[in-house]
């Protein structure tokens, strides 16, 4: 019988815990979507969007996949991908000024044939 006190009281707990990060996650998606028909400068919304983004996925990993407890999970979860995006940024970061190049260069100027 204590155990299935325990159980509940353990359950109440977590429902109350996890309506909360789900109240957070819809209150950060909410900005979101509210940042899109505000008019902001790039830079401003850009470093927005992704500070919620990490902060919304932080919460998914830390309380939906239960490695808030679980250190050594976390960091084998956290530290891959976090390299590969550090890696990607460095392999693609040659080519943005490539293209940036590409982009705002004035088109050629026509020639006339007499």
């Amino acid at each position: 019988m204590s155990t299935h006190i325990e159980f509940q009281e353990h359950f109440a707990g977590n429902a109350k815990l996890f309506i909360s990060v789900w109240v957070w996650l819809l209150l950060l998606t909410a900005l979101e979507v509210f940042l899109g028909y505000i008019h902001l400068p790039v830079a401003y919304m850009l470093v927005i969007l992704m500070g919620a983004s990490i902060i919304k996925a932080a919460l998914i990993v830390a309380y939906f996949m239960h490695l808030r407890f679980e250190r050594l999970n976390l960091i084998l979860t956290i530290v891959p991908a976090l390299v590969i995006c550090i890696c990607l940024l460095l392999v693609f970061f040659p080519d943005s000024f490539r293209a940036q190049g590409l982009r705002y260069s004035p088109p050629p100027a026509a020639t006339e044939k007499h």
